[in-house]
């Protein structure tokens, strides 16, 4: 696949829509570039971190819990269920 874009004045560029799609890219997102010593440009979304979400779900008020405590052990007919 290859599509052709054109470099802003800003240094911006447009991912054509059938590679955002194909890689499921949404307004916002951020991408890593490398360059690899032979030239070649690797472009891939910037994935989350567990640790980037830390405290998305914390409601005011409310105790935080530990890691620890929200570990669960299910039996297997539990899984089934």
């Amino acid at each position: 696949m290859t599509d052709a874009t054109t470099l802003t004045s800003k240094g911006q560029v447009t991912v054509p829509r059938e590679i955002r799609q194909r890689m499921g890219l949404e307004p916002g997102d951020k991408m890593t570039f490398s360059l690899l010593s032979d030239g070649t440009l690797v472009v891939r979304p910037k994935l989350r971190r567990v640790t980037d979400l830390a405290g998305l779900l914390h409601k005011p008020g409310r105790a935080p819990v530990l890691l620890e405590d929200m570990t669960v052990d299910l039996s297997a007919d539990d899984i089934a269920s």
